[in-house]
């Protein structure tokens, strides 16, 4: 489905959708969100430092102004580097991560990018399933990348899509 039936399919099911570059105000709800949807969640420490980094970000809030979701993409020279993207745990299956999907890629197509870059944990299955139905394909393995607990760690799968 391409970006403009989706968004219509989602704003006719859920109603009318908000998106606004992440700001400092956002980040308790955004941390919020992270919590309930990882295992090892970033850190409020780590969304105020992408913001003061000026990575580019994005929130997308339901027509009550509940956020639904999220991304954070850092630039370098043409590669656009996909951080953190999450939709709320109660929001998921809906189509909302490939609608910010839709939204990441084009923002990096505008920023002249010519590479999307993300990693994911191998457990991942739901995102690993999302990316490469999006088009994302492997590139690498990051050993050993994730922590799982305090005495394990998992491989991150390395993607990227052509932009």
């Amino acid at each position: 489905m391409n970006h403009d039936a989706l968004l219509h399919t989602l704003e006719s099911k859920f109603g009318a959708l908000a998106f606004a570059a992440m700001k400092v105000d956002d980040v308790d709800e955004v941390v919020s969100i992270e919590n309930s949807v990882y295992p090892h969640p970033w850190t409020r420490g780590n969304f105020l430092d992408s913001l003061y980094s000026g990575y580019q970000t994005l929130t997308m809030r339901d027509r009550s102004g509940r956020l639904l979701g999220y991304f954070l993409v850092m630039e370098a020279v043409d590669e656009a580097h996909l951080l953190n993207i999450s939709v709320a745990a109660d929001a998921q299956g809906e189509g909302f991560g490939h609608l910010l999907l839709d939204y990441a890629v084009d923002l990096a197509r505008k920023h002249r990018m010519t590479l999307m870059l993300l990693e994911v944990r191998v457990s991942n299955l739901r995102a690993l399933h999302v990316y490469r139905r999006y088009g994302f394909v492997e590139i690498g393995r990051r050993k050993n990348y994730y922590p799982v607990n305090q005495h394990t760690r998992e491989d991150a799968i390395v993607m990227s899509l052509p932009l």
